[in-house]
């Protein structure tokens, strides 16, 4: 994994248009380089497996935890941030491999403002690539 690519704050419906590149090992979304991705929403799926089903109002994308993450008991309807690996499956969802899942049920504006806060990214961080 390069950790020099940043983790793209995105939605469930964007990841859609991300793009398999032939070098580096990464995605592409917008011309952005990215390995990991930072998304939010609704676990709405769970097996014990440790895989989930994570839903943020425009998409779900499969979540794969490894077992140090299984350790704390996740709940279907908790509302949690993840951020991981991306990867494109044919057939399957996509899938995001776990690398830090925060729990934010406690704090109920956390989901109108992760909104907001990938819109602002989107204008300060990505706008520029897209305009090239």
């Amino acid at each position: 994994m390069d950790y020099s690519l940043a983790a793209l704050k995105v939605l469930c419906g964007q990841l859609k248009n991300a793009r398999e590149t032939l070098s580096q090992n990464a995605m592409t979304l917008g011309g952005i380089l990215f390995q990991r991705a930072w998304l939010q929403g609704v676990l709405v799926s769970a097996s014990d497996d440790g895989r989930f089903l994570l839903d943020d109002g425009t998409g779900v994308v499969d979540l794969s935890l490894s077992t140090d993450f299984r350790c704390r008991e996740w709940k279907i309807g908790m509302y949690v941030m993840v951020v991981g690996g991306y990867f494109v499956r044919t057939g399957e969802p996509h899938m995001i491999k776990v690398h830090k899942i925060v729990d934010l049920s406690p704090f109920p504006d956390r989901e109108a403002m992760w909104y907001l806060e990938v819109m602002e990214a989107y204008k300060l961080f990505y706008q520029p690539q897209f305009e090239e």
